[in-house]
């Protein structure tokens, strides 16, 4: 999330609403947005209904978890829930008409888009 909070602003500029998806339970992303004073809209998914509903959820299996957990993550923790569902990597740029402008999704969830590059469509996605 920190590439997206450098480009908000600029972001906000171009009239974009700002909005992410998170795996995590409602109440620890309340203090995961006190805590980047971001501005955009972060909402629950620990569910994974829209990971599933995306096609964007990958099953972690239990020797990821357990690397998972030496990191200081426990998914189980995180989510609320025993799913052990995470989504891949996902971003859109969506239009006031709802279709869909730009898109990426990579099946390795350490590889993200640069905030350079989901900049970047969403000039393209309104002409500037």
């Amino acid at each position: 999330m920190g590439g997206l909070a450098k480009i908000e602003p600029e972001l906000i500029k171009l009239g974009y609403q700002v909005i992410a998806i998170s795996p995590d339970k409602p109440e620890k992303i309340a203090g995961v947005m006190k805590k980047t004073k971001a501005k955009y809209t972060l909402v629950s998914d620990s569910d994974a209904t829209a990971a599933k509903a995306f096609g964007l959820a990958w099953r972690v299996g239990p020797e990821m978890r357990e690397k998972l957990k030496s990191f200081g993550i426990n998914l189980e923790e995180a989510s609320g829930k025993t799913h052990h569902l995470l989504p891949v990597p996902a971003a859109y740029v969506i239009d006031t008409k709802g279709v869909i402008q730009f898109a990426y999704v990579h099946p390795d969830h350490a590889i993200r888009v640069s905030h350079e590059v989901l900049l970047a469509a969403a000039k393209v996605a309104i002409g500037k």
